[in-house]
């Protein structure tokens, strides 16, 4: 449907229907003369710039009837703004100003005139609380994606960089940004990505990037591990981009989903690019077997425990002399629970309240809860480890992935024993090697398919050449 009608009445009647301006407060039209011409300009309250809309009101007041160009081609020309469009399209029109483009209708003009002098509430770029490095830029992505966009170009001064943009959602029209190094991006998984993203037939990413997560990947998500890697961090995400990945921006969100995503790059941090080859390579290493050993320590624990003999005479230690109220496996499974209630609470206190929780959760699950005879020491002990030890990467996805395979674990070896310990592990090896990334590639490449020279570089930081 046409914008412009017969009449600068029936225009503006005809958009005032369609954007139904009567009934919302912050959705704004009002009506000028430029160069004794009609003309009405729509906009929404708290997206505009005050100071600029103040400057084109001071211009179009300057204009005389003989100033007045006769047609919109050439108003463009002398509009003293730089981002400006024209439309002819209704849905165009609707969908700009609900974006807070501020729209411009004129008596006499075939279309209408898009100035996008908006601005959005928007945070600080602030260090991200997830993605913390102990040497290293402190600034983040926000909610704001042409500012996500401006400190990706910040870091990135080539032309090659290409950031393209999308929309999604029938009703929310929520927009996306796929940026890449024109230069050094695969063709082929550009062009699954961005044909994936046109496909997305829904009414709204609710969820913003997760929602866009389930509409990219449609394989079953009964495999837990990670399909995207999410970064708050501008850094981290150029770097991404110049290696040559695929990354994703959602309106809304202050995160990047970087394409494709391996195990490896998962548990990849920043800091080990911060810190010298030697150093950086320690931090990678120790992440790495801490990552593993977090999933491994209680389900073996629980083994050994079960099965005494097979504990090695320098291993006694670990034998539990106290006595056993609770089942170790009830033990383990009931810490699992109690931790994610312990982040759940932390995620609901206020600020102000946390360091209280910490001291009460802390008084709850130490001494207390040994003493009550509900746990023993040692169960306790490899609880603590496998909770910090999930933090020790920035993803969350793997950290609740090595959770239900733990738990898989634990209880396959309480009803099996040996059996259903070995199966387990066999089951784990089966999902990460069979899991595949959003572009159809491995999930653990270099491993599979194998590539010695890049399998070295993950391992062990190499000193950029010069």
């Amino acid at each position: 449907m046409n914008v412009i009608k017969n009449s600068i009445g029936e225009t503006v009647d005809s958009i005032n229907r369609e954007l139904r301006v009567e009934e919302s407060f912050d959705l704004i039209y009002r009506t000028v003369s430029i160069g004794e011409k009609k003309g009405c300009l729509y906009f929404i309250d708290g997206f505009v710039k005050d100071e600029i809309m103040q400057k084109l009101q001071d211009y179009f007041a300057t204009i005389t009837k003989e100033q007045m160009p006769s047609n919109e081609h050439d108003f463009l020309k002398t509009l003293p703004y730089v981002e400006v469009d024209m439309t002819d399209d209704m849905e165009t029109f609707k969908t700009n100003v609900l974006s807070g483009v501020t729209a411009l209708v004129i008596e006499g003009y075939k279309r209408a005139i898009l100035i996008d002098c908006r601005t959005y509430p928007a945070r600080n770029v602030d260090e991200p609380d997830k993605d913390k490095v102990l040497r290293g830029s402190r600034d983040g992505f926000v909610e704001t994606i042409v500012m996500n966009a401006a400190l990706i170009r910040r870091r990135i001064r080539n032309e090659n960089l290409t950031i393209k943009m999308f929309n999604a959602g029938s009703i929310s029209k929520t927009d996306i940004a796929v940026c890449y190094m024109n230069d050094r991006v695969d063709r082929k998984r550009l062009k699954t990505v961005t044909d994936k993203i046109n496909q997305i037939n829904v009414e709204a990413l609710t969820m913003n990037q997760e929602s866009l997560a389930e509409c990219l990947y449609k394989r079953k998500w009964i495999n837990p591990f990670p399909k995207f890697k999410y970064s708050e961090r501008p850094d981290t995400t150029a770097s991404a981009i110049l290696d040559g990945n695929i990354v994703i921006l959602v309106d809304n969100s202050p995160a990047s989903m970087i394409i494709p995503t391996t195990f490896f790059d998962v548990i990849e941090e920043a800091d080990d690019y911060y810190f010298p080859p030697i150093t950086a390579t320690y931090l990678r290493l120790s992440r790495l077997i801490i990552t593993l050993a977090s999933l491994l320590v209680t389900p073996m624990y629980l083994f050994l425990m079960q099965n005494e003999h097979l504990i090695p005479q320098w291993l006694d230690f670990i034998k539990i002399t106290d006595d056993i109220n609770v089942p170790i496996f009830l033990q383990l499974l009931i810490l699992e629970i109690a931790i994610d209630g312990l982040k759940l609470a932390a995620v609901n206190t206020p600020n102000m309240l946390n360091t209280p929780l910490s001291i009460i959760a802390g008084i709850i699950l130490g001494e207390s809860a040994v003493k009550s005879g509900w746990f023993n020491d040692s169960t306790m002990l490899y609880m603590a480890f496998v909770a910090f030890g999930n933090f020790t990467h920035g993803s969350f996805e793997l950290g609740y992935a090595w959770k239900l395979f733990r738990i898989m674990l634990l209880v396959l070896i309480y009803l099996f024993n040996g059996t259903g310990f070995i199966a387990g592990l066999i089951i784990i090896v089966i999902c990460l090697f069979s899991n595949k990334t959003v572009t159809g590639d491995s999930y653990m490449y270099p491993i599979i398919p194998f590539d010695g020279r890049r399998l070295v570089e993950i391992l062990f930081r190499k000193k950029k050449s010069s």
